[in-house]
């Protein structure tokens, strides 16, 4: 079985609390993008293991990666004793906050609900996804989403319009755990939720530029200074928003003009930077 496995973009990030083990209450719009990792998966009941490879080199020696660790909580919680071969070709870029791995997690997972004709409840998907990281039970759905809680909760929304998406990744990547673990030493900025969903629903782009943000923003820019020049450099393109997805370190600008974004896309791969060109699935 071959699968896609898609990003995500942080429209809009704010941490609400903190809980005694650390995780933080979260209030975010997250959307799906049409960029997306393939993953083939090649059912092998005669294997005595599981074999996870990939076409990033620094991500193909990673054996407990989150692939299999999906198939592990899926094998404890359903009982079975199948194995594959699971391979991963990248177009995610890794340590982005573009969610590539608990996309990839998801993805691995849902594949083998079919291949052995699990019929598993999502309910029962979102709880083991969940054991596995925060951001899993989102790419389940993969849909427009407000995402609560420690970023398990998902109440969809009706996004009215897609948009184009130009991303700019650094040559360097930031560690979500360290972003997160460091993110209370900075103030909290202006966020309106309420305001980025209306402008999601009503198709308003200025309501989503006026009520977004990104609260693990100014800890990650302390980190790689090289974030608000990218977002400095964007502004002046013509999107209507710019902002870090996630924890960093890409930074996504949004618009509805493909003129715009194919203009600014040529513009970032003459200068010989990590660019991509995609569009919000809505």
């Amino acid at each position: 079985m071959i699968v896609k496995s898609f990003a995500k973009i942080n429209l809009s990030l704010s941490i609400k609390g903190k809980r005694d083990d650390g995780y933080h209450y979260l209030e975010m719009v997250n959307l799906p993008l049409a960029l997306h990792d393939t993953i083939e998966i090649t059912h092998t009941p005669y294997l005595k293991d599981t074999f996870v490879t990939c076409d990033e080199p620094h991500l193909n020696a990673l054996h407990h990666n989150l692939c299999t660790k999906a198939v592990q909580a899926m094998r404890e919680y359903f009982g079975f004793n199948d194995n594959f071969i699971i391979h991963i070709h990248k177009e995610i870029p890794f340590a982005a906050g573009l969610g590539g791995g608990s996309s990839n997690a998801a993805a691995v997972m849902l594949a083998i609900d079919k291949i052995l004709k699990l019929n598993a409840p999502s309910e029962t998907l979102n709880l083991i996804g969940a054991s596995l990281g925060a951001d899993v039970p989102y790419f389940l759905a993969c849909a427009p989403a407000l995402v609560t809680g420690i970023g398990e909760i998902d109440t969809p929304i009706k996004a009215k319009d897609s948009y184009e998406v130009l991303l700019l990744k650094p040559d360097e990547g930031l560690s979500t755990a360290d972003v997160y673990k460091n993110c209370d030493e900075f103030e909290r900025l202006s966020i309106d939720t309420r305001k980025v969903v209306k402008g999601l629903e009503t198709g308003n782009p200025s309501l989503i530029a006026e009520g977004a943000g990104n609260d693990l923003y100014p800890c990650a820019l302390k980190r790689l200074p090289v974030i608000g020049e990218y977002i400095s450099m964007l502004k002046e393109d013509g999107f209507f928003y710019v902002a870090m997805s996630g924890s960093g370190s890409a930074v996504f600008a949004l618009t509805q003009d493909p003129k715009i974004a194919k203009a600014a896309y040529k513009k970032y791969e003459k200068k010989g930077l990590n660019v991509i060109l995609t569009k919000t699935i809505k």
